[in-house]
């Protein structure tokens, strides 16, 4: 990015967050980066960081280069950057003193942590963040998640617990399509299995929403055997998991695939709505394996699409009918990006999120309340100031 871009991109995020986004292939990419964003101060910054970078390397380099902030950061299934979609990019998303107040925790051991000891120190800290910025009335948090800790459903309901009114939405990090492996880091230290939260008060106001395109249809389906901790589905309708879901499909078992599951999601009922509970892969069994948590006794549904694009595009505008948002960051499920591909909505789907000023990040789930959910769309659309002349 020359000078001119630089200064343009400074003068679009005036008032938000300041963002800058660079190759995971930049030799100095700290250095590339603070260019971007400016002097600052910032209260936070956060990366999402393509599998291709150097993680380990590129987070220790970031640890205190921008001054007080704390430096969040994950690795991605994808990027949500400058033209929409991207691969292979970093992105850094800093939030300016002047706007927010920030507290930031890290949550270790997702199978092991004290849960009242977490429920109270939110509940403190909220209580401190609130003292300490009373002219910055807006709050949210914001949650980034070890994407293959199989532990986000029982993190989220601890921290709903924690924090009260303040909503939450988040991001399970990603390992591109290869569900290996996949890394957060807090001020330079690198972890796994892990989830790191950022408490967010603000002068801008702010929205917290979710977007999902998918409709219930007729066909429904029992589970009849599962591990739900690790997330498998042994047996559909007391009847081996793949063969009959494939066979509900009119598909041969053997041609599920990425593919195939996000054209064809499930979903469950929880109260008046319907949340999707997609299927990540068929494992060497012949079982399902769910991106959550899978009871026995629940009831699958099967969605069908509404138009991808033409959905995203009405539920943005949807953000944006009091005044539109100076900045919206989003955490967007990889099988949303790999339905897009399918539909040849690529293009489209990233034309509307850069239009709509979107950034942040691919993800193996999402997080939005106290749920954790799939295919969706989570995120925080961020106003301008209400002292500032539109």
């Amino acid at each position: 990015m020359d000078g001119a871009q630089t200064s343009s991109a400074r003068e679009e995020m005036k008032g938000a967050l300041c963002i800058a986004q660079i190759a995971a292939t930049d030799p100095t990419p700290v250095d590339a980066i603070l260019s971007q964003l400016g002097p600052g101060p910032f209260e936070l910054v956060c990366l999402f960081v393509s599998p291709d970078a150097d993680f380990t390397t590129l987070t220790q380099a970031a640890s205190g280069r921008f001054g007080d902030a704390d430096v969040m950061a994950c690795t991605t299934a994808g990027e949500l950057g400058r033209d929409g979609y991207e691969d292979g990019q970093i992105i850094a998303v800093a939030f300016p003193s002047s706007l927010f107040a920030v507290r930031s925790y890290v949550v270790d051991g997702l199978d092991s942590f004290d849960e009242q000891q977490l429920i109270d120190r939110l509940i403190q800290s909220r209580l401190e963040l609130s003292r300490r910025a009373p002219d910055m009335p807006a709050e949210f948090a914001f949650l980034m998640v070890d994407g293959l800790s199989l532990r986000e459903e029982h993190l989220t309901t601890v921290l709903a617990s924690g924090l009260g009114p303040m909503p939450l939405f988040g991001g399970s990090s990603g390992d591109g399509t290869d569900f290996h492996a996949t890394y957060l880091s807090h001020n330079g230290r690198v972890r796994q299995n892990a989830a790191l939260i950022a408490m967010v008060r603000s002068r801008c106001p702010v929205r917290v929403f979710s977007l999902d395109h998918l409709v219930p249809t007729e066909t429904r389906m029992v589970v009849t055997s599962a591990d739900p901790d690790a997330r498998i589905v042994h047996e559909i309708n007391a009847e081996p998991a793949a063969a009959e879901y494939a066979r509900l499909l009119g598909k041969d078992p053997n041609q599920l695939d990425p593919f195939t599951f996000a054209a064809h999601p499930v979903v469950v009922r929880l109260g008046d709505t319907h949340h999707v509970r997609a299927i990540q892969r068929v494992n060497e069994d012949g079982h399902l394996v769910f991106f959550s948590a899978i009871n026995e006794g629940m009831v699958l549904t099967l969605a069908k699409h509404n138009d991808i694009a033409e959905h995203l595009r009405e539920g943005l505008a949807g953000l944006a009918q009091s005044g539109r948002p100076r900045q919206i960051l989003g955490c967007d499920c990889i099988l949303r990006r790999i339905e897009a591909g399918q539909s040849q909505k690529t293009r489209e789907i990233s034309a509307i999120l850069r239009d709509n000023n979107l950034v942040g990040f691919s993800t193996y789930g999402e997080q939005i309340g106290a749920l954790h959910v799939n295919q969706t769309l989570t995120g925080v659309a961020i106003y301008p100031p209400e002292d500032e002349a539109l």
